[in-house]
C-alpha cells in the first residue's frame, strides 16, 4: 500500500478526521407525505374582494358584547347547569358588566322555560340588561319562546335556521328557496307573537342567524338575511341583529373577515342593522376571526366566558377582552377579579381552566425559565427607578406599562406579584432574588444571587419539581442566618452577643465583641480604620484569617426603626463566601454579616 494510500481512514480505525462539519441543506429538511386520506377534504373558497380594506383598520373600542355560556355553552356540558350553578352564572356576568346576555333555549324543555321566568319574576335582570332567548323556526316553539319572556324589561328572540348546501341536502332536502322561506315565516312568527303576547314595557328586539354562515354560499346568505329584514323592517329605533356564526371554523381568520366584510358592503339598511359574529374554535383561531371580524365591519361578538362551548368551543369572550384592555382599549367588561370569574365558571361549568389559559390560568404569569425571571425582576426595578425620578406622589400605576414576558401587569387582574417568579431546575439567580426581594425585602447583590442559585440549583437537582417561595427563605435562613433570633437551627463557630467601639482621636477605630466562640464566652477585641476592620483584627486572634472584599447595605422598610440589610463578601481562609446581617443597627448588621460569612467557612 502506498504512503498516500495508508492516509485514508478505514472503517474500523480510530476516529474520523476532525474537518468543517458537513451543512445543512433545504433537502436535509425535506417532509415527507403523512400518508393520511387528505383526498376526503377540500380547501375554504376564497372571497373575491381585491379591494378589501379591513387589513389597514384597527379596533378602537369594545364591540358590543353578548354571553352565550347559559345557552350554548350550557348545551356543551357533560353534566348541564343546575338552576342554582345558572343563577351564579347570571349573576357573574351581570357583575362584570355584560348587557345583553343569552339566557336558554326555553321552548327546549320546562328547565329552560323555568330559569327564563325565575330570573324574570325574581327581579334578577337590571333594566339595562338584555336577555335574549333562542328558538327554531317552528310556530309552536316560536310561540312557547315568546312567553318565556312575558314581564321581561329587555328581551330578543333569536331565531336560526342553516342555510348551508350540505344541511339542505342532507338534513332539510330542500332547495334555497324553501330554505330562504323558512327564515321568512319565522321572523313573521316571531313578530305576530311578540306583538300579541308581550306588553308595551318590554323593549323587544329580533336577532337572526343563517346557521352555518361560514359554508353558505355568500349570495345566498346575504339572500336570506335580506328577506327576513323584508319581513322585520328596521329602520330608525328598530334594528335588527343578524348574527353570521362560524358555526364550524372552516377557514382562516382573513378569509372570516373577507366574508364579513363582504356582507357589510352588500347588506342594504346596513345602517340599521347590528352585525354580529359568532365564531366557533374548530381550527383554534377563533380569537384571531372575531378580531377580524371586527376589523371588517362587526359590531358585536357572541362568546362564552374561557370559550366553553360544543366541541373546541365558543369564542372566548376573556380572552378577547383582556386582548383589548392589553392594547390600551377599554372593554368595558371588569376582569379585574379575575380569579373570582374564573372559580366561579369551573363551579358552574364544573370543568377546569387550563393554567395555561390566557390571562387567566394559574401559570400565565409565572416564569421558571432563569433569563425570563431576570428580565422581570430588572423590569420591575426599573419601573420602581422610573417612578421614583418622576417625583412623589408618583407610582408605578402612573406609568406606561413596561416588564419584560408580562403583557399586563398581574396586579390589573387582582393576581399579586408572588406568583410570578417561581424557581425549579430551569430557573436562574434572577427568580430567587426576585423571590427574596419581593417577599422579604433583600436586595442581594449580583455576585451573592450567583452564590446562592447555586445552592437552590442543588436542591432542585436532587429533589426534583418546584421550589416554593417558602423552601427557598427556609435554605436562605438555614445557609446565611443560622443565628438569627426566630431560627431554631443555630450552628457555626461564633455567635454575636453584643459590640462596642471607641475612637480615637487618629480615627482608628478600636471594637470590643462579646460573643460566644466554639461554645465558650469569649471577649474578642481588635483595631482597625472601621467597625468591619476591627472585627477582622479581633477574629484573627481565634485564628480566622479574613479580608473584606465587597461591601453593600440598604434599608428594608421606612421609619426610626427601619432594619438594614448588610452584605460582606469575603475571603476566609482561602475561600470566597458571602455573609448577611439584618439589624436595626446598621453597624450590628454589618458584624452579623461577618459572622454569617465566617461561620460558613466551616460548615
Amino acid at each position: 500500500m502506498s504512503e498516500r494510500m495508508s492516509h485514508r481512514p478505514s472503517d474500523s480505525a480510530g476516529p474520523a478526521p476532525v474537518g468543517r462539519p458537513t451543512p445543512l441543506t433545504n433537502a436535509t429538511h425535506t417532509q415527507r407525505p403523512s400518508g393520511m386520506p387528505i383526498h376526503k377534504y377540500r380547501p375554504y373558497e376564497a372571497v373575491d374582494i381585491p379591494d378589501r380594506t379591513w387589513p389597514d383598520n384597527r379596533v378602537t373600542h369594545a364591540p358590543r358584547w353578548l354571553s352565550t355560556d347559559l345557552r350554548d355553552g350550557n348545551q356543551a356540558l357533560i353534566d348541564p347547569m343546575s338552576p342554582a350553578r345558572k343563577r351564579e352564572m347570571f349573576d357573574l356576568l351581570v357583575r362584570m358588566g355584560y348587557k345583553e346576555i343569552e339566557v336558554g333555549f326555553p321552548s327546549s324543555g320546562e328547565t329552560d322555560f323555568a330559569f327564563v321566568r325565575s330570573i324574570i319574576e325574581e327581579g334578577a335582570i337590571p333594566e339595562d340588561v338584555t336577555i335574549s332567548v333562542l328558538t327554531q323556526a317552528r310556530e309552536e316553539l316560536i310561540e312557547r319562546t315568546v312567553q318565556s319572556l312575558v314581564g321581561a324589561h329587555r328581551a330578543t328572540v333569536h331565531l336560526y335556521n342553516a342555510t348551508a348546501p350540505t344541511f339542505r341536502r342532507v338534513v332539510f332536502r330542500g332547495t334555497r328557496e324553501q330554505v330562504r322561506q323558512i327564515a321568512v315565516d319565522g321572523t313573521r312568527l316571531v313578530s305576530e307573537y311578540a306583538e300579541k303576547i308581550l306588553g308595551p314595557d318590554t323593549v323587544f328586539g329580533y336577532q337572526y342567524s343563517p346557521e352555518i354562515f361560514t359554508d353558505t354560499e355568500l349570495d345566498f346568505a346575504l339572500e336570506v338575511c335580506e328577506g327576513v329584514m323584508d319581513v322585520w323592517e328596521p329602520e330608525e329605533g328598530r334594528e335588527i341583529i343578524l348574527n353570521l356564526p362560524a358555526t364550524v371554523e372552516r377557514s382562516t381568520p382573513s378569509t372570516h373577515a373577507d366574508r364579513f366584510e363582504w356582507m357589510s358592503r352588500h347588506l342594504s339598511r346596513r345602517e340599521h342593522v347590528c352585525l354580529s359574529v359568532h365564531p366557533h374554535n374548530d381550527r383554534g383561531t377563533a380569537v384571531a376571526a372575531a378580531e377580524l371580524a371586527l376589523m371588517a365591519g362587526a359590531d358585536r361578538i357572541e362568546g362564552c366566558l374561557f370559550g366553553q362551548g360544543e366541541r373546541t368551543g365558543n369564542v372566548d369572550l376573556v380572552t378577547l377582552g383582556m386582548n383589548l384592555f392589553s392594547q390600551g382599549v377599554d372593554p368595558q367588561i371588569d376582569f379585574s377579579q379575575i380569579d373570582e370569574i374564573r372559580r366561579t365558571s369551573e363551579y358552574c361549568n364544573q370543568m377546569e381552566i387550563h393554567p395555561r389559559h390566557p390571562y387567566a390560568g394559574d401559570l400565565v404569569y409565572t416564569a421558571f425559565s432563569g433569563s425570563h425571571q431576570d428580565a422581570i425582576k430588572k423590569g420591575f426595578d426599573a419601573m420602581e427607578a422610573d417612578a421614583a425620578a418622576q417625583g412623589p406622589g408618583v407610582t408605578v400605576d402612573d406609568l406606561e406599562w413596561a416588564v419584560p414576558y408580562l403583557p399586563i401587569d398581574p396586579k390589573d387582574v387582582g393576581r399579586s406579584y408572588e406568583a410570578v417568579i417561581r424557581v425549579n431546575s430551569q430557573s436562574g439567580k434572577g427568580g430567587i432574588a426576585y423571590v427574596l426581594k419581593n417577599d422579604h425585602k433583600l436586595d442581594l447583590p449580583r455576585r451573592m444571587q450567583i452564590e446562592f442559585s447555586r445552592i437552590i440549583q442543588a436542591k432542585t437537582d436532587s429533589e426534583g419539581g418546584e421550589v416554593t417561595p417558602g423552601a427557598i427563605w427556609s435554605a436562605f435562613e438555614d445557609e446565611y442566618l443560622p443565628n438569627a433570633d426566630d431560627n431554631a437551627a443555630r450552628w457555626g463557630r461564633i455567635q454575636l452577643k453584643s459590640g462596642q467601639t471607641t475612637t480615637d482621636k487618629d480615627g482608628t477605630d478600636t471594637l470590643t465583641v462579646e460573643a460566644v466562640v466554639d461554645g465558650e464566652d469569649t471577649v474578642l477585641t481588635g483595631s482597625g480604620n472601621g467597625p468591619i476592620s476591627a472585627f477582622f483584627a479581633a477574629l484573627a486572634a481565634v485564628g480566622v484569617d479574613a479580608r473584606l472584599l465587597d461591601y453593600s447595605e440598604h434599608t428594608m422598610s421606612e421609619g426610626a426603626s427601619a432594619q438594614a440589610a448588610s452584605y460582606i463578601e469575603c475571603a476566609i481562609d482561602g475561600k470566597v463566601l458571602w455573609g448577611i446581617g439584618i439589624d436595626a443597627n446598621t453597624t450590628r448588621a454589618s458584624l452579623k454579616a461577618v459572622v454569617s460569612a465566617v461561620n460558613r467557612v466551616t460548615r
